[in-house]
């Protein structure tokens, strides 16, 4: 018997959340304990954004999802190998993030960008001693491993195919 949509997808995101949490937080201890927590959040957070209630939507995620977050992260990284942590900062790297999106002409990836832009200068501002590179890496590595989880979590529990009408 198969189960109700709500229930398969609340039983998807309830375990890639959990996985992606139990693997980021491990990940990111084996090359800075002090933000393996943050390392957890992103993964987590990674995941239940990828995860969609279709695969053709997850894969489209996941896709949108890599590529932003990549694109946050190099950003961050250069900021942060020049200048340390500010708001100011922060904000300033957010607008040429967005920018840089729209004139490589992918705009739908400016906002998960921004978003990978604001946790890696947080981390950073709680960390002031992590290496920036280091720094973005692993919140670049966080987000795969969300990523991955809901792609795991689609292809091994798809949703049921559509039922011709009698």
């Amino acid at each position: 018997m198969a189960l109700p949509d709500s229930l398969r997808i609340a039983t998807q995101i309830t375990l890639v959340a959990l996985a992606s949490y139990w693997v980021g937080i491990h990940f990111t201890g084996l090359f800075h304990n002090d933000s393996a927590l943050i390392g957890g959040l992103w993964s987590t957070i990674s995941g239940i954004v990828v995860l969609q209630a279709t695969q053709r939507d997850t894969w489209t995620s996941a896709w949108l999802r890599i590529l932003g977050t990549f694109i946050g992260a190099v950003i961050s990284a250069a900021y942060l190998s020049m200048l340390p942590f500010s708001p100011a900062g922060m904000a300033a790297t957010i607008f040429v993030t967005v920018l840089l999106c729209h004139a490589v002409r992918i705009p739908d990836h400016a906002r998960l960008a921004s978003i990978t832009v604001a946790v890696i200068m947080v981390a950073a501002s709680m960390n002031p001693d992590l290496n920036p590179l280091q720094n973005a890496g692993l919140r670049f590595t966080e987000s795969c491993i969300g990523t991955s989880m809901a792609l795991l979590a689609i292809l091994a529990w798809p949703e049921p195919k559509a039922q011709m009408p009698k």
